[in-house]
């Protein structure tokens, strides 16, 4: 949305859930238990708004695991009824008992002999969704069905291990009336027209993909189907009042992303790639192979759409391939996805375009900063999922957090890094302290400093300073000191000092640590100015003046 050796996925998904991490969110984890795959039936109604669900969901579960739990909303009078009713929960033809209450689906498992098994349950159930599923009419007043399950309301309409670390294979099979098209993640695999004016469209997807991903848009659309990318379907799916617009709208910077991201990042992990106008979303939702976009993405915007199409491609590769291992590091998608969009407009526009983006980025900060000064970029113990929504705090904090760290460690080793990170990581799941392993084997260095200082406090740097021409030692002195509240910063700085007779300024770099230092750099002739952080490499506010007290 607007980070070892591979081993065998089962093996690392049934580990990621074995126990909760301490400092984890506060979902209820399942120890050794892993779900594999669903499979979603559902009907839809012109005469409605309840739907008929039916998921089968195949688990592997450890020795000894005896309930399985699955998050599904229950129908309650503060929703008005809204909910779902789960009628009979079966394996292999067998009724199990199951417990229904505070929107978990618990579900007893008869015992059986081995250390680890495969069980594929069946939950049907039927109901009127409180949120997730938007069962109401677009911009052009036609009725629509439209999934948004952002962050945790699959859960509303499907039953689900609703959590980012819930990765599993998918597909829906969908029964709407026939006037419809239904679009979905993944390779479309049957559209078969029924003999009641029905029609049943059956959508796969392959890859392992976390619930808020999972994509379904039930409407009447226009459909273009692209040239393919580099061996992939690529599809436009508008309104159709809105055509021409919407072709038009969607064909660029598509291309252009796509293969930007997989050239420096590693290769698309998916079937294909979708553009979807979408009722009931503000901005872009990254769901995987269809891009969900709002209402308003097609005609009479102003809105720079272009950027947020760059910003759900990315996510494709972080967020979606890679995905966060829980809510607390949440940053791993958004500040990833706003970072590779401002890395994608200085490849397509130019440095200049990507600085300003970051300096308006970092006034954004800044203002949040000085309302939130004790939110952080990694979370602790998430249970407001409405902070994960931050823009300012996880967005863009934590793309200049990238930003920042590849700076320290430069540009070969930040992209050595990323690469790796995703190679390792592709089809799971990772947390914060995966991503600086990769970044500190990337670069040889200890990062820990750095990421504790940038994502696990509040605030940003901030330094004045002055600055002195020592003629007779042909020396600058420079002292700075750091003014933001809390911990000194340890902050590798550049300092630009410009000097009559060269240009370009010369660039030394500093190593702050202290709340006051004082740096003494060479230089030959008295400098016209003296200016830190000249390539917009750190997050911070600083003012650097001349001292009055020079030695000549």
């Amino acid at each position: 949305m607007i980070q070892v050796p591979r081993v065998g996925a089962a093996a690392v998904a049934l580990a990621a859930v074995v126990g909760r991490p301490a400092g984890a969110d506060t979902y209820p984890r399942q120890p050794g238990v892993d779900v594999l795959h669903y499979a979603f039936r559902l009907t839809l109604s012109d005469d409605t708004d309840a739907i008929e669900g039916e998921a089968t969901v195949a688990v592997r579960v450890a020795a000894g695991v005896g309930t399985l739990a699955l998050d599904l909303a229950q129908p309650k009078p503060e929703t008005g009824g809204r909910g779902m009713t789960v009628t009979a929960v079966t394996e292999g033809g067998e009724t199990l008992a199951f417990e229904h209450t505070g929107d978990r689906l618990r579900i007893p498992l008869a015992r059986r002999e081995g250390t680890e098994e495969r069980r594929e349950l069946v939950v049907r159930y039927h109901g009127v969704p409180g949120a997730g599923l938007l069962i109401a009419p677009n911009r052009h007043g036609d009725r629509t069905f439209f999934s948004d399950n952002w962050p945790d309301k699959a859960r509303q309409w499907l039953p689900v291990v609703d959590h980012p670390s819930g990765k599993a294979t998918s597909e829906f099979l969908v029964t709407a009336p026939a006037r419809y098209q239904v679009v979905s993640n993944g390779l479309l695999v049957e559209e078969t027209d029924l003999p009641d004016g029905r029609r049943l469209t059956h959508w796969r997807e392959n890859a392992p993909i976390a619930p808020w991903l999972f994509a379904l848009g039930v409407a009447r659309f226009a459909v273009e189907h692209r040239p393919e990318w580099r061996g992939r379907p690529l599809e436009t799916w508008v309104y159709p009042q809105e055509r021409e617009a919407g072709f038009r709208a969607f064909a660029e910077p598509t291309v252009a992303a796509l293969s930007f991201f997989e050239d420096g990042i590693g290769p698309y992990a998916y079937e294909r790639l979708a553009n979807v106008q979408a009722n009931g979303i503000h901005g872009g939702m990254e769901l995987a192979t269809s891009i969900f976009y709002g209402d308003d993405s097609v005609g009479g915007s102003e809105r720079r759409w272009d950027r947020v199409i760059v910003h759900e491609i990315a996510h494709q590769w972080f967020g979606d391939a890679v995905t966060e291992a829980d809510w607390d590091d949440v940053w791993l998608s958004e500040g990833f996805a706003t970072y590779f969009t401002h890395l994608f407009v200085e490849h397509a526009e130019g440095r200049d375009a990507f600085v300003a983006g970051l300096r308006k980025d970092r006034d954004e900060v800044r203002a949040f900063d000085e309302k939130n000064p004790a939110y952080r970029v990694v979370h602790d113990n998430l249970s407001d999922m409405s902070q994960v929504l931050s823009g300012p705090g996880t967005y863009k904090k934590g793309a200049w957090t990238l930003h920042m760290l590849r700076g320290v460690i430069g540009d070969d080793a930040f992209w050595k890094g990323i690469r790796e990170y995703y190679r390792l990581y592709r089809d799971r799941n990772a947390s914060t302290a995966d991503f600086r392993h990769v970044m500190e084997g990337a670069s040889g260095q200890d990062l820990r400093f750095f990421f504790d200082e940038w994502l696990t406090r509040g605030g940003m740097l901030k330094v004045q300073g002055r600055w002195t021409w020592d003629a007779p030692a042909r020396a600058l002195r420079l002292d700075l000191e750091q003014v933001q509240p809390g911990a000194p910063y340890r902050m590798p700085i550049d300092v630009a000092v410009e000097e009559a007779g060269h240009a370009p300024p010369r660039a030394d770099r500093i190593d702050l640590r202290e709340r006051r230092q004082t740096f003494v750099l060479p230089a030959d002739r008295e400098p016209r100015a003296v200016e830190l952080d000249p390539r917009d490499l750190v997050l911070m506010d600083a003012t650097v003046a001349r001292s009055d007290a020079g030695v000549r």
